[in-house]
């Protein structure tokens, strides 16, 4: 068996950095009213949050077919014959089953992971995969090392402008007048327990509450030794830099840090949203 490694934008990183790691990617698509823009390639992160900031209607969808279609034609010109997808979510997303009818088309053996997540969760699988695979362990060992990350794993979301929402038909109107006239703030959730689709997992009065309350949440799902810890912003970091620093503050022993959100993510939530993302690395 030779096995290439798949992936996408959802990673946070581009075509060419993922192939300086031997793993092959295609972008996903952010648009305008008027044009497709591949993640990372047309567009840096900055570029699409200046869009958002000036409420431009956006749209996120999978990577083109023909990308996808020519990415499977050329690992197996390159000789494999097995093709180890992770992608960003099925909940998300079609791009991991777009992946698999173009192996099907291709005759090359399909292996799927779904993270129930993406961003920095998808990256480390990917990664992970491929150096597992690498020093010797067999596909079954990898995909039970990568259930217990995905089990380990959660990104919540805090959104600062329900407009946002509102505009992007993820939040009605009423709802959002309601949420301000209570000063109620939502906290979203998207992990394995939610199948990999955003839901919400709490609605608090302030922001200050809001962020005790996933501190609190975190405890209980065990994080601490072994976990990385990402709290990502979208273009605005003062929050994200106190979320921060409680983070740190309640969990010493865990590796954090602050990131930019994906663009495909961020496009959604909007403006000064926090994101937090953590897992409980391999082998720890």
């Amino acid at each position: 068996m030779k096995v290439a490694f798949v992936c996408d934008s959802g990673t946070g990183r581009n075509v060419a950095q993922l192939k300086e790691l031997g793993i092959y990617s295609c972008p996903l698509q952010i648009s305008d009213e008027s044009t497709n823009y591949l993640e990372l390639e047309d567009k840096s992160i900055e570029e699409i949050y200046d869009k958002v900031a000036k409420q431009e209607p956006l749209k996120t969808s999978l990577p083109p077919l023909g990308m996808i279609h020519d990415t499977i034609e050329q690992i197996k010109k390159e000789g494999y014959d097995t093709v180890f997808c992770v992608p960003i979510c099925s909940g998300l997303s079609g791009t991991g089953n777009a992946f698999r009818l173009a192996c099907e088309e291709a005759g090359l053996q399909f292996i799927f992971v779904d993270t129930h997540v993406t961003a920095e969760v998808e990256f480390y699988c990917v990664t992970q995969a491929k150096k597992m695979y690498e020093e010797g362990k067999s596909i079954d060992e990898i995909l039970k090392e990568l259930d217990k990350v995905i089990a380990s794993a959660s990104t919540i979301l805090m959104p600062m402008d329900l407009d946002h929402l509102v505009r992007g038909g993820r939040l009605t109107p009423m709802a959002a007048k309601l949420a301000g006239l209570l000063k109620i703030r939502p906290i979203l959730r998207i992990d394995q327990t939610t199948n990999g689709r955003i839901d919400v997992f709490d609605k608090v009065r302030t922001l200050n509450k809001a962020m005790d309350r996933v501190i609190s949440f975190m405890k209980e799902q065990g994080v601490g030794d072994f976990y990385n810890v990402y709290v990502a912003y979208v273009k605005e970091k003062s929050n994200c830099e106190v979320m921060l620093n409680k983070i740190r503050e309640a969990f010493p022993t865990a590796s954090s840090q602050l990131i930019p959100l994906i663009s495909t993510v961020g496009c959604h939530t909007g403006i000064g949203c926090i994101a937090i993302q953590y897992y409980k690395r391999i082998g720890e």
